[in-house]
């Protein structure tokens, strides 16, 4: 179930005003539609392959071609319609500042906290309505790299692992799974040239030292 408290509300048009900020470059929605055309060509031909599930590449390729749509649909930049409401953005230019959105400073603000939540709620998925083509892209994107890699398995010795790249190894993305019982996280740093993993063991809140057993885990290379 939603949450409905005014202090939910709140840190959701927070996270809104983040969306805002990040999908508000110029470039985001033409490299979106870039990506899902280009995977549409890769898939398309795979409905000649046999061995394809082709109930499941056919939802999929009608997801890209239905967000595809609604994205070319949309005119001028992505969150717009957030950037031209003075009321939200006067909520915004607040929120940089600590204690910013007192109800001295924006009694308007919170008397909208105070209304019915399901007028809230209302409110909030107008606003959140015409990001929603970009998350839905952005999400059959990663699906997709998610999806497209070779899975290995590996042993960090006493915690520390360091594999050497190649052009073979290069990855746009890597997912690193392990084990729930064993009570460590790991801390993955990379350049050109080789992958280092640390697990660090969990130590309440603050930083933990490297574990001194030995982990096993999966890693997966991934690419578009």
């Amino acid at each position: 179930n939603a949450a409905t408290a005014p202090a939910d509300h709140h840190a959701a048009l927070l996270a809104l005003f983040e969306i805002a900020d990040v999908s508000s470059r110029a470039d985001l929605k033409t490299d979106i539609l870039q990506e899902l055309e280009r995977q549409r060509q890769l898939l398309a031909p795979l409905r000649d392959n046999p061995a394809i599930e082709h109930e499941a590449l056919d939802s999929l390729l009608a997801e890209v071609d239905d967000v595809s749509e609604r994205l070319l649909a949309q005119s001028g930049k992505v969150g717009a319609h957030l950037r031209d409401n003075e009321w939200l953005m006067a909520i915004k230019q607040r929120t940089a500042l600590p204690g910013g959105v007192s109800e001295f400073d924006l009694p308007a603000f919170h008397y909208w906290l105070h209304l019915d939540p399901v007028a809230r709620q209302r409110d909030l998925e107008a606003w959140l309505a015409p990001l929603l083509p970009i998350h839905e892209g952005l999400s059959i994107v990663l699906r997709i790299l998610r999806e497209n890699g070779k899975t290995g398995r590996h042993i960090a010795i006493h915690g520390v692992f360091q594999l050497m790249l190649t052009t073979a190894k290069v990855a746009q993305l890597l997912r690193l799974s392990l084990t729930d019982d064993l009570s460590c996280v790991p801390e993955i740093s990379a350049n050109k040239y080789a992958l280092n993993i640390r697990f660090l063991g969990i130590a309440g809140m603050g930083r933990g030292a490297v574990y001194d057993g030995d982990v096993e885990f999966d890693l997966m290379f991934c690419n578009l």
